[in-house]
């Protein structure tokens, strides 16, 4: 433990000595003034819209309502003057110099883009006028005759109703409305309003101002002074949209991932030059070297998202779903610092990546409440408590295990390839993760090693099929089924193939027929173990559903799949034995197309 935390403070060192200290001074001066700039936005605010829109106005009322707004420039005539000279107002070249003319209780337009963003703005304004008008009549319940108390009910979907591919009911006669049936009884609430109407007052003057969407994004990233009661207006009502979370998980995932960055930079720097030759010739084995270089941003990350918890006042255990999700940042940090060849390589495969993650991540979340496939992500397990709702032991599995699993793996893979061969290697991004495979595969007990590989292989799997599932289930039907029918096989063979695929590349002379046949079997019965075991441990919600019964449809009898993975790899092994690595998409075409006819037998019926 003492070699891992000697070098974390290298690191720490090492960090903090990349900036020149020349820069320190300049640096200062901008932090100061930054600040001095920000408070001076804060004290006077920022005007980056006044003045925008010109008005011409005889309305003493007019002018009142958009006075205190600053984006209107108000040129102010008497009273009356337009109804003594209406010529004007007929006069296009007349209307055209104003984007708005107030005349009277009429407002009028130019019919050009500016003036009608211009009458928006005035309406807008209109609206703030008038619920400041209701809010201060004496009759405060004739102002506003409606309150609405909002109850939260939670959608509940049972996805066993789809595996049958029809109707769960059908109308006997669809031109007649059908008879109500199992009516429940629901007591009507209290027309009565507890809360003192000064109070409604006090609440509804200090709400004034505010725009009810973008109080959804705010009010929940920090604490306000205004007190919330169960009563709105429907002035403060504003639909629930899916993507409202997303404005709130993306404040802890963006600074997460951002420090991750540093990390993957800090791999590579050591690889730039051969630097890291230095670490490699120490006493110390590769996990310590990681371990040590990695622990600085573990907790660099952790300190972040406890202060983003704490400082929206939620409870701590938000940060438990946060975790997996920061390994998996931190060990794909890892990966793609050891295997780009350059800071421009760098940079295009972490773009992808957070491309490809953020797929993953966010758009489950986006169908939290609404939909059962918004549980692989742990981001949803963080919209769940913030709700109130919390979550559970087999929820938190559900959703993280993945991540943990995929996490795990980078890093036990790169801590075997963690050698010069690996780090100051020039090879191809494609060739590297091959080698990466084949750093694990023993030489001595090869066919277990590839039982090993298959089993390692199987969170990649589910993490690109839980992908797939994402984005392809709002497809219609049948489209959709038949379009993860087919990429689900593809995703499979490519990762089943890989450890053969790595022994042709690697290790050539050893790929016999006998050894391709015998290694295609390893490979088959570590897939059958690691899927089997993953499935049940973890995935049965999903699974129970039409889209999840396509995605893991070779999960039959024992017997059944084992054939089904040694047939598959076989395939696409003798077709890079026949053809070479250049054929290897071919054979995982191949491969893919036997797999899409057994799933269509198994599932569909399609044969039978």
């Amino acid at each position: 433990m003492s070699r891992i935390l000697k070098i974390s403070k290298w690191e720490i060192r090492r960090f903090a000595g990349t900036m020149d200290k020349g820069l320190i001074p300049i640096v200062a001066a901008l932090f100061i003034l930054l600040v001095i700039v920000m408070g001076f936005a804060q004290s006077s605010g920022i005007h980056l819209e006044d003045n925008v829109y010109t008005v011409l106005t005889d309305s003493d009322a007019g002018a009142g309502i958009i006075g205190y707004d600053s984006r209107f420039i108000i040129l102010k005539v008497p009273s009356g003057y337009f109804s003594a000279h209406p010529q004007y107002l007929s006069d296009p070249q007349y209307r055209g110099a104003f984007d708005l003319i107030i005349a009277g209780d009429k407002v009028l337009t130019s019919g050009t883009d500016r003036s009608n963003a211009a009458l928006l703005a005035f309406d807008r304004d209109y609206s703030r006028y008038k619920i400041a008008f209701y809010n201060r009549q004496d009759d405060l319940y004739a102002a506003y005759p409606v309150w609405i108390d909002e109850k939260t009910v939670e959608s509940v979907i049972d996805f066993t109703a789809t595996q049958m591919g029809r109707a769960a009911f059908s109308y006997s006669n669809p031109y007649r409305a059908p008879a109500p049936q199992n009516i429940i009884e629901i007591p009507l609430p209290s027309e009565e309003i507890e809360i003192p109407v000064e109070e409604l007052r006090r609440y509804l003057i200090a709400d004034e101002g505010r725009d009810a969407a973008l109080s959804r994004y705010t009010d929940i990233l920090r604490s306000g002074d205004l007190e919330i009661i169960q009563y709105k207006v429907p002035s403060q009502m504003s639909a629930s949209l899916p993507f409202d979370t997303i404005v709130l998980v993306f404040v802890f995932i963006f600074p997460l991932y951002f420090t991750s960055q540093f990390f993957m930079m800090s791999i590579m720097n050591e690889r730039i030059d051969r630097r890291g030759e230095i670490l490699l010739s120490a006493p110390v084995s590769p996990w310590m070297i990681i371990a040590g270089k990695m622990l600085p941003y573990l907790a660099m990350m952790s300190i972040i998202a406890v202060g983003l918890i704490l400082y929206i006042q939620a409870d701590l255990i938000i940060f438990l779903p946060l975790f997996p999700v920061i390994l998996f940042f931190l060990s794909a940090a890892l990966l793609i610092g050891m295997i780009a060849r350059s800071f421009k390589e760098l940079s295009f495969i972490s773009i992808f990546f957070s491309t490809v993650a953020s797929s993953y991540i966010f758009f489950p979340a986006i169908f939290a409440n609404i939909h059962v496939i918004s549980q692989i992500s742990p981001l949803t397990l963080i919209i769940y408590q913030i709700q109130g709702d919390g979550f559970t032991a087999d929820e938190y599995l559900y959703s993280t295990i993945i991540f943990y699993l995929v996490s795990f793996v980078i890093f036990y893979f790169a801590v075997r390839n963690y050698n010069g061969e690996r780090l100051f290697g020039q090879h191809k991004i494609l060739t590297a993760l091959v080698e990466f495979v084949d750093g694990v595969i023993s030489k001595r007990y090869v066919n277990t090693s590839l039982v090993f590989v298959a089993i390692c292989m199987i969170p990649f799997v589910f993490l690109m099929q839980l992908m797939l599932l994402v984005l392809l289930f709002n497809f219609p039907m049948p489209l959709s089924l038949i379009m993860i029918m087919l990429s689900a096989a593809l995703v499979e063979e490519v990762f089943k193939s890989v450890g053969i695929y790595a022994l042709f590349l690697r290790r050539p002379e050893y790929m016999t027929w006998k050894n391709l046949a015998i290694g295609a079997f390893a490979v088959a019965v570590g897939f059958l173990i690691g899927e089997k075991l993953l499935l049940f441990a973890t995935l049965a919600e999903i699974s129970d559903s039409v889209f999840g019964a396509v995605m893991f449809a070779s999960l039959q009898v024992l017997w059944l799949p084992l054939v089904l993975h040694f047939v598959t790899t076989f395939i696409c092994g003798s077709v890079v034995k026949v053809g070479g690595l250049r054929l290897y998409i071919m054979g995982i075409i191949a491969a893919g197309f036997v797999h899409t006819l057994y799933n269509l037998y198994f599932v569909l019926g399609v044969f039978g």
